[in-house]
């Protein structure tokens, strides 16, 4: 759950401001290894939607042998600002939902590692498809927040304003993996 407004106000609508890089295949036993790391397993389906900014989708989000299911609704603002909103849900509404994908996707399964360091989270996406490259996303609490990246990670480029790297430009049926 996000905690940023679009203006500070209550009631607001809660923000997600994040960047988002390519980077090579990062050191998956290292990450396993850092206690400062959660792994978490990941599927998450879309759902339609009638307009083309809003994206729908459920997660079951799998740590630590304990499953959440989450529904989350987001309307893009700017490349780099979204509104989210989640909700969690329970597993029976997740299957009822589930059943009733965008046609047009298929479910994407990654394994995400979360890192905290630098006063960042670092988001590592890791999925079957790739075995070369990986996605690591890091939520802001505004558009011109500084970023520092860890040494330890090997960045191609920034993808932020790239939709192709969209989760659910990747979840795009008949859609090949963009290099």
């Amino acid at each position: 759950m996000h905690g940023h407004t679009e203006d500070g106000r209550r009631g607001a609508a809660p923000l997600e401001i994040e960047r988002k890089y390519l980077i090579a295949w990062p050191d998956v036993a290292a990450l396993e290894r850092n206690p400062d790391c959660e792994r978490v397993d990941i599927v998450q389906t879309y759902l339609r939607t009638d307009d083309p900014r809003d994206t729908l989708r459920v997660r079951r989000w799998e740590s630590g042998g304990k499953c959440v299911y989450i529904k989350t609704y987001k309307r893009k603002l700017t490349a780099l600002t979204r509104i989210e909103r989640e909700e969690e849900i329970a597993e029976a509404d997740y299957e009822a939902l589930r059943a009733r994908p965008d046609p047009d996707c298929r479910p994407i399964v990654k394994r995400r590692y979360r890192v905290k360091e630098n006063g960042f989270c670092y988001e590592i996406d890791v999925f079957p498809e790739w075995t070369d490259r990986a996605i690591l996303e890091i939520e802001l609490t505004g558009e011109d927040q500084p970023v520092l990246l860890p040494d330890w990670v090997s960045v191609i480029r920034e993808v932020t304003d790239d939709p192709r790297y969209t989760n659910r430009a990747l979840a795009r049926r008949n859609r090949p993996w963009p290099d």
